[in-house]
């Protein structure tokens, strides 16, 4: 059974960078796309980007284009997320969600297989 467990979030100031590390185990993690997600208190989940098991094709939502990027080391079965010139509105819960098929969807519904998060805070 997949599990994921998410890690790298903290406190950062207005500008400044966070990388987020989405680890796999149970599974062969390159047969499996990687959705990031986040989720802000009071607000829908928004889809952020997401990247093929081989890490071949990668999308992005237009709010974080430019300053987010997906990586991933199958060898270490782990998916990270660069995040550059970070704003207060990207505050949230970020998550990683996992599935077997790849459709490029940004929905967390499309994906079967959900870590438990990690908050990212961005304030002076």
């Amino acid at each position: 059974q997949l599990q994921l467990v998410e890690s790298g979030g903290g406190l950062v100031q207005p500008g400044g960078s966070l990388r987020l590390s989405c680890v796999a185990s149970g599974v062969i993690f390159d047969y499996y796309a990687v959705l990031w997600f986040r989720q802000a208190p009071g607000k829908d989940p928004e889809g952020l980007t997401c990247i093929t098991g081989t890490g071949g094709n990668t999308k992005y939502a237009g709010s974080v284009k430019g300053r987010f990027t997906v990586s991933r080391d199958n060898a270490r079965s782990t998916v990270y997320l660069q995040m550059n010139s970070l704003k207060p509105e990207d505050t949230a819960v970020y998550y990683c969600a996992a599935d077997t098929s790849y459709r490029g969807s940004f929905n967390p519904g499309d994906y079967d297989h959900w870590g438990q998060g990690t908050q990212v805070t961005v304030s002076s």
